[in-house]
């Protein structure tokens, strides 16, 4: 028997999506963009040069990124010792639900529903709904915002009514922003569980509770205390088919909430440098035949969104960085695989996620060039390599 480990860097897309252009994102490329960037000097903030990703390089990141869209990205360009390719998504969403549903190897098979990018953005009725759950008489915002900027433009307003803040995105999300001691972090997060099944009847993917602290003169911060009340996958998922053998699924990050625990045993959360310690830790702790199914979400969260081009090619270093702690607690039948649920190119107009391809590389199994695959031959891949009773309709490039 043998582990495997399922790594998403949230939104590190590498391009060449063959449906860009439907999104609006053709030409969008998260890594390749990142990397010219960095190689023409454009993203020296706190770091300097080309993209440094040696470990990953030498897996093969940039020759996914090549194979993906044709751009080989100046700094990993690495002759590939592990495995590598590039996956295709067909569901018609670039979302956080929709990537990771359908690497664990169910496509989407609806489309999501959002809020219009307008002042009110929300219907009166919804509204209404949160202020009888909360026991208030009104809600703060009510549009597309920025996490960050939405609690700074009303942490002050909140605080001295109590009324919570509702806010949306591009994505298919209500979230409502609360402070985590004035609001209570107990009575935000049984809001939104209240909230959600009557928005997932809707096609809303996910209600998330965004509690923060702080006060108007040293400034708000959001905790890492963040919860997604997500609409739950439509059919078992990779997580699922482990369980149903038997196996432990560990999730860190979002997982949990991104597959509402189904199959999953236990979940650790926290900011990406906690993550990171876990991770490493379950090639301690983790038992043979196991699953640990990671998401690092800083990427997207923290630069992605904000087109911060030097603050992505830093979370990106830093976590190659961090690599060689992990490999070392590898096991020789292991198999780690790094991949992405979608793009958020920081080079790109607005704040929006970006249709990609997604790069697939990996340790565990030797030098393999895999090609161009669809994202559930990654859930098929896994559970092959686990020995599953069911791998799903993908097909498995091991």
């Amino acid at each position: 028997m043998t582990r495997a480990f399922l790594i998403v860097m949230d939104s590190v897309g590498c391009g060449g999506a063959p449906d860009a252009d439907a999104f609006g994102d053709g030409g969008s490329n998260t890594l390749g963009h990142i990397a010219e960037a960095c190689a023409a000097g454009r993203a020296d903030e706190g770091r300097a040069g080309p993209l440094a990703m040696p470990n990953l390089a030498r897996l093969g990141l940039g020759a996914a990124t090549e194979l993906a869209s044709g751009l080989a990205p100046p700094g990993l360009d690495a002759d590939p010792v592990g495995l590598w390719g590039a996956a295709t998504e067909v569901s018609p969403g670039k979302d956080t639900p929709s990537g990771h549903w359908e690497l664990a190897g169910v496509p989407v098979p609806w489309d999501w529903s959002y809020f219009p990018d307008t002042h009110p953005a929300f219907p009166a009725e919804l509204l209404d709904r949160v202020q009888k759950i909360a026991g208030m008489t009104g809600t703060l915002a009510n549009c597309h915002a920025s996490g960050t900027e939405v609690i700074a433009a009303f942490g002050a307003e909140h605080l001295r009514t109590g009324w919570p803040i509702c806010y949306t995105s591009v994505d298919s999300v209500f979230q409502i922003a609360a402070h985590e001691e004035a609001f209570g972090l107990d009575r935000l997060l049984e809001l939104c569980a209240a909230l959600a099944p009557s928005l997932h009847a809707q096609r809303v993917g996910r209600v998330i509770a965004r509690p923060f602290v702080g006060t108007p003169e040293t400034g708000f911060t959001r905790t890492a205390n963040r919860r997604d009340y997500a609409v739950a996958p439509p059919k078992p998922t990779l997580c699922d088919w482990a369980a149903q053998d038997g196996r432990a699924v560990h999730a860190i990050g979002k997982i949990g909430d991104i597959f509402s625990m189904h199959g999953i045993a236990d979940v650790v959360k926290g900011p990406d440098a906690r993550l990171m310690e876990h991770l490493v830790a379950a090639t301690e702790t983790s038992h043979e035949g196991s699953l640990t199914f990671a998401n690092f979400v800083e990427f997207d969260s923290l630069y992605g969104h904000r087109r911060d081009v030097a603050g992505y090619a830093r979370a990106l270093e830093w976590f190659d960085r961090c690599l060689p702690r992990f490999f070392s607690g590898l096991r020789p039948r292991d198999l780690a695989l790094f991949t992405a649920d979608h793009g958020n190119d920081p080079t790109w107009d607005g704040t929006d996620h970006t249709r990609e391809r997604v790069p697939v590389v990996g340790c565990g199994v030797g030098a393999r060039a895999i090609g161009q695959v669809a994202f559930e031959d990654v859930a098929a891949s896994v559970a092959t390599h686990l020995g599953l009773s069911e791998r799903g309709s993908g097909r498995s490039f091991l």
